[in-house]
Parts: C-alpha cells; sequence; structure tokens
C-alpha cells in the first residue's frame, strides 16, 4: 500500500528518492510524486517543486530527469515521496502525495505555500478540520485527507517545524505516517507516526538521514535503521536527529536503538519466469526449505522472541499456561488461520477461534485471559490485524504471537513470541509463498503447542517431523503438475464465474483458491464445503460454472463423491484435484489432474499450489496485470 520516503542530505537526493518509490511498488499503488526544496541560484526555480504522475514509478522518473513540464528536472538536497492507494478522492494528478499546503493570500495554482508532506493512513476527523482551515481562507485543490494535514501544518507553523507538527498531529484522529518539510526550514525534516509504520535511516558518517514506510525502500542506501514507536515524533537534520515520544518526552537513545537492517531491493530479477508471481510460486520449495533450516525437533523455544526481551514471555511458560487459541488474520492470512484451526484442534486439542480482524475489535467477545492470541501477517504491518491484536492485549490477553514474513515488522515488535518464515520479498499482489510458509509455521506452532500439552509422542513427533523435511521436494513434484493445469486455464479465461469445493481441512484451501483466481483473473468466484452445495448454491451450477474440487483421499472422501455427483447430475463441468488413490477418473464433464502423493496433515500446503497455478496461467490467458491486480495493496497500512 501507500509507501513514503524522505531525505535530508548533502547530495542531491532525487536519485535516492526515486529509487525507493522504486522498490516500495511490489506493495501496490495509483499515483506516485516526488517533492524537493530547490536551491537553484534561478529565481524562478527556488522554493517547492514537486512532480506526480498516475503511471508507474518509471514515468515519474522521467519527469525529474527533465522530460518535460515546468516542475521537472528536479534536483535538492531535502526531499519527500510517495506511492499513493487512493482512499480519499480517485487517482489523479491532484490528488496524487507530495500535497503543499496553500495559506491565505497565495496562488493555489502559482505559488505553493511553504509545506510539503506526504502522508500513509486515513485521518478520521478530516471534514471538521477542513471546515476550520476553509474558514482561515485555505485553499483546497484535492479531494484527500492528506491536503488537510498539509494545511493545518502551515496553519500552526511559527518559525519551527517540529513544534508545528507535533501541534498538528495532537489535532489528528485516525492512523498516519506523515514526512513533512518546510521552505523556510531547508535542512529539516520532520516525521510522526500513530497506527501506520515509519522508519528512521541513518547515513553514513550521520551525514544524511532517510525517513520511509518500509526498510526495504532505503535498501543500498543505508542499513543502519530505527523503528518508530506508536506515537514518536522524529526531528531529522544535517548531522543530527532526536525524537519525542507520545507525550511529548524526549526519547534517549538507548530507548530506539540503531538496528542493522539487511533489507532485500524489490527489484529482484525475474529470471525465466514471466512475472513475479509465477516465479515466487516455484520459489515454495526453496521457501518452505528455509523456513524449516534447522529444525530438529519441535520444541516452545523456536518461538521465544528475542528481539522483545518481554517479562514471562518464555514461550514454554506460555504455551503451559494458556488453554486456548485466538487466531486473527485478514485475507490469504486468514485463510492459513482457519486451516490451521483444524490442526490445532485436531493434534494439539486446544480449542481455536478464527477471527477476521477487522471485524473482531468491533464486537462484543467474551476473553479469557490463558488465551493464545495468535496473528499472521506476512508484511506485519497489516494496519486491521495490528488493531485487533492491541484490542486483544486491551481486553486482557496478554500472551500474544506471530507467524511473521518480516522480522523487524511492528507485528513482531508488539508480540511477546514469533515465529518468522523465511519466505523472502514477496512482490506479487497475490500471496503464495508467504501462504505456503505461513502454514509450515502455523504446523510447527500445532506440534509444539501439542508436546507442550503432552498430546504428542516422541514416533508422532518423529512421523511428523520427517513428512515436513520431505515438503520441498514432494512442492516440486507437484509444480512438475504446470503443463495440465495450463489445459485447464485455457477453458477458465472464458468464464466469468467459477465455484471452489472441499471439505474438513481442504475447505479453506479452496477459499484460497477462489481468492487467487478472482484476485488476478476478475472472474468471480466463490468457495463453499462440498456439503453445502444442497443448500443454496447448486442453484448456480450450469454447463458454464466450472466446479473446482480440492479431493484427497481422507475420511471425507466418500461424502466429497456424492457431492461430485450432485454437480454433474446438473450439468456442471467438474475439475477435480485428486489424490492417486481416491478411483476418481476422467471422463465427460469431469477433468482430474492426480496429485503425486497423499500427504496427510499436510496436505494443504500441497493442493494449493495447484490452484495458485490455475489463478496466474488464466490470467495471463485473460491478459490481467498479474503482479498488479487493480483495486489492490501488497501491504494494506489503512483500515
Amino acid at each position: 500500500m501507500c509507501g513514503i520516503v524522505g531525505a535530508v542530505s548533502q547530495r542531491n537526493i532525487v536519485p535516492v528518492l526515486v529509487q525507493g518509490l522504486e522498490r516500495l511498488e511490489y506493495r501496490g499503488y495509483d499515483s506516485c510524486g516526488v517533492a524537493v526544496y530547490v536551491q537553484s541560484p534561478l529565481s524562478d526555480r527556488v522554493g517547492l517543486r514537486r512532480a506526480r504522475s498516475t503511471s508507474r514509478v518509471a514515468e515519474l522518473a522521467l519527469q525529474v530527469q527533465g522530460a518535460g513540464g515546468e516542475h521537472t528536472g528536479l534536483e535538492g538536497h531535502l526531499g519527500i515521496a510517495h506511492t499513493r492507494w487512493a482512499t480519499h478522492g480517485v487517482p489523479s494528478v491532484s490528488n496524487a502525495h507530495p500535497h503543499f499546503s496553500h495559506g491565505p493570500g497565495s496562488d493555489s495554482h502559482q505559488r505553493p505555500g511553504r509545506i510539503a508532506l506526504v502522508h500513509n493512513g486515513i485521518i478520521e476527523n478530516h471534514d471538521e478540520l477542513r471546515a476550520s482551515l476553509r474558514a482561515k481562507n485555505y485553499v483546497f485543490v484535492s479531494q484527500t485527507d492528506t491536503e488537510v494535514i498539509a494545511h493545518l501544518v502551515d496553519s500552526l507553523y511559527d518559525g519551527d517545524l517540529f513544534d508545528a507538527v507535533q501541534a498538528a498531529v495532537n489535532q489528528l484522529q485516525g492512523a498516519f505516517a506523515i514526512a513533512v518539510f518546510c521552505k523556510d526550514e531547508p535542512n529539516r525534516l520532520v516525521g510522526a507516526r500513530a497506527g501506520s509504520p515509519l522508519i528512521l535511516g541513518v547515513g553514513k558518517d550521520g551525514q544524511e538521514h532517510f525517513l520511509a514506510s518500509d526498510a526495504m525502500a532505503l535498501a543500498g542506501v543505508t542499513d543502519q535503521i530505527v523503528y518508530l514507536e506508536e506515537g514518536d515524533r522524529v526531528d531529522v537534520q544535517l548531522g543530527k536527529y532526536w525524537l519525542k515520544d507520545k507525550v511529548g518526552k524526549p526519547v534517549a537513545p538507548e530507548q530506539r536503538p540503531v538496528k542493522t537492517v539487511l533489507a532485500h531491493s524489490g527489484a529482484a530479477e525475474l529470471g525465466p519466469y514471466r512475472h513475479y508471481m509465477q516465479k515466487e510460486i516455484f520459489e515454495q520449495p526453496r521457501a518452505i526449505g528455509d523456513t524449516l533450516e534447522g529444525i530438529e525437533g519441535i520444541v516452545p523455544e523456536l518461538f521465544d522472541q528475542q528481539m522483545n526481551h518481554v517479562p514471562g514471555a518464555n514461550a514454554a511458560r506460555v504455551f503451559d499456561a494458556i488453554d486456548s487459541v485466538l487466531i486473527l488474520a485478514c485475507g490469504t492470512s486468514y485463510y492459513s488461520g482457519c486451516t490451521a484451526k483444524y490442526w490445532l484442534e485436531s493434534i494439539a486439542k486446544l480449542p481455536t477461534q478464527v477471527e477476521v480482524a477487522s471485524e473482531y475489535r468491533y464486537r462484543d467477545s467474551v476473553p479469557n485471559p490463558n488465551t493464545l492470541v495468535v496473528t499472521i501477517t506476512q508484511s506485519g504491518e497489516t494496519a486491521d490485524t495490528l488493531a485487533a491484536l492491541r484490542h486483544a492485549i486491551s481486553l486482557g490477553m496478554r500472551h500474544t504471537l506471530t507467524i511473521c514474513n518480516v522480522a523487524t515488522s511492528a507485528m513482531v515488535r508488539e508480540c511477546s513470541l514469533a515465529y518468522v518464515t523465511r519466505a523472502g520479498v514477496e512482490i506479487g499482489v497475490a500471496s503464495t509463498k508467504a501462504f505456503t510458509t505461513q502454514l509450515a509455521g502455523l504446523f510447527l506452532l500445532t506440534l509444539a503447542l501439542a508436546q507442550a500439552k503432552g498430546r504428542l509422542s516422541a514416533a508422532e513427533e518423529q512421523q511428523h517431523l520427517k513428512a515436513m523435511r520431505h515438503l520441498p521436494a514432494a512442492l516440486q513434484a507437484v509444480l512438475a503438475l504446470e503443463p495440465q493445469i495450463i489445459s485447464w486455464s485455457e477453458d477458465f479465461a472464458k468464464r466469468e464465474n467459477a465455484l471452489f469445493l472441499g471439505r474438513g481441512l481442504h475447505y479453506p484451501i479452496a477459499l484460497e483458491g477462489a481468492l487467487k483466481l478472482k484476485e488476478i483473473t476478475y472472474i468471480h468466484a466463490e468457495a463453499y464445503p462440498a456439503g453445502e452445495l444442497k443448500h443454496g448454491p447448486l442453484a448456480l451450477v450450469t454447463s458454464e460454472m466450472p466446479v473446482v474440487t480440492v479431493a484427497p483421499n481422507d475420511a471425507l472422501l466418500e461424502k466429497l463423491k456424492s457431492n461430485l455427483h450432485e454437480v454433474r447430475a446438473r450439468g456442471g463441468v467438474l475439475y477435480v484435484l485428486a489424490d492417486a488413490d481416491t478411483r476418481i477418473e476422467s471422463g465427460d464433464g469431469m477433468h482430474v489432474i492426480r496429485m503425486p502423493e497423499h500427504y496427510g496433515a499436510l496436505s494443504p500446503l500441497l493442493h494449493v499450489v495447484p490452484l495458485q497455478l490455475l489463478a496466474y496461467h488464466t490470467a495471463c490467458a485473460r491478459g490481467t496485470d498479474v503482479d498488479k491486480p487493480r483495486n489492490l495493496a501488497k501491504s494494506v497500512t489503512v483500515e
């Protein structure tokens, strides 16, 4: 989702800002822009200047290099840049960040005011603030809530930008991360965060400093990172920086230590692949292998988070104390949690509840202080999941654990325990390898809890570990099915609707398959427990409605076969992913792909891969933007 990069330096910082935006492209965006303070000796070039685009960052790069337009050919030692995912106002140049203030008496089209600002998040009281600022003759030229902040800072400015920003954020309601500079203080950059991530990058020898929403934006520029905490405000100048916390108290350096973070560039090589999504699907054997590397036994200490040093956060003590599990997640991560519910209740014998994070904090619930609250997130910055975690903690549920792919994320820092998966950077918006590594981490959590509760024998532990070690090879065998799946995709590309069916442990996998198809092909797809067909969805089945079925050889197989007959009796066309020994054969209206082997409890990790490939190749056949589907963002940092 929206990305921020800012810098104050002794060199021209524009190339760094544009490169930072390029490295944030994977998050998803619909407009982008950069603003600098220009100190050219040419009088008509001094002051705030910007370039903005509703195209890709590559087009913005041409603008700032001087490819046309009155504000192009930008150079400056102080600047901010942004990728925007539209919330307030349509994607347009006028709504794109950075925004300038337009104070009383200034010409909003020719002479911008003194404040330049970028913003991630949503300001909930923007209407009231807008009305107040209009009464003071401030001019609004966009539909965004962000422009309100720029004008508000301007209205409070009295010679000290940090003081103005502090006063402004105290009036804001909602979630935000902002980076601001003022033309009257050309060597100063100020940032603040509340509910959205923001980091400080410390440059070489302290002669330049950076702000960003993601350490990846600064990859190759600096690996010295300070993570701002909730409510922090930061004052960044040449050669120095300092912070204050949410109550305005100065923050000592040891309270926000500089950490070395080796972020990898999002501009990874595609190699032989057409898209990042395809590459990431095929990276899953490696990602699972890395996630499980070095695991010789299932011990609770795998989930100790050493970064936090939270008192009482020893996993063995926590696992012994808890008597239930609450899983909080969104989207694909929610479906991994739904899968884990089956494992946790059948193997660890722990009652498990799975909640959509965006809904959980808005309803009355019955908290249990002996619950282990598990959050699942690829980025570790998902706003809805972070808010749900904080809500659970506020209810007295202090035992928290996250399954996350980013070790330096807000989620890992805020949870007392963590298992960090090792999927690597995932650029495609539709999650693939992050999902399967989440499942691997959740299965390990299940085994660790079962062991802690005395519900896992040594023989069972070894059997499960053997199966997990074989996963990379098993996934390679599934990926070899790609040519057969391409054949299916040629038919799916002509359809506008699809049904996905699964039973038991594989119902969440059907949900995930439907989500993947709708995300990148724009085909309407729904998933149901197969036994629910006769309770309504069967009315939709015709020869034009492909029905994808996940058919492992498990205890529900015979029930599932009856559901398949229900579809065929109504003229429906079935596409079945069947284990080899299910005795489900191809025939008229029945297309079957045989899975290489039955994999028991870990079968969901194998069955989801053909569904990922089906969505991918169908999208290719339909000509959609696979890696950056419309209206979606990779890291959803607003509510």
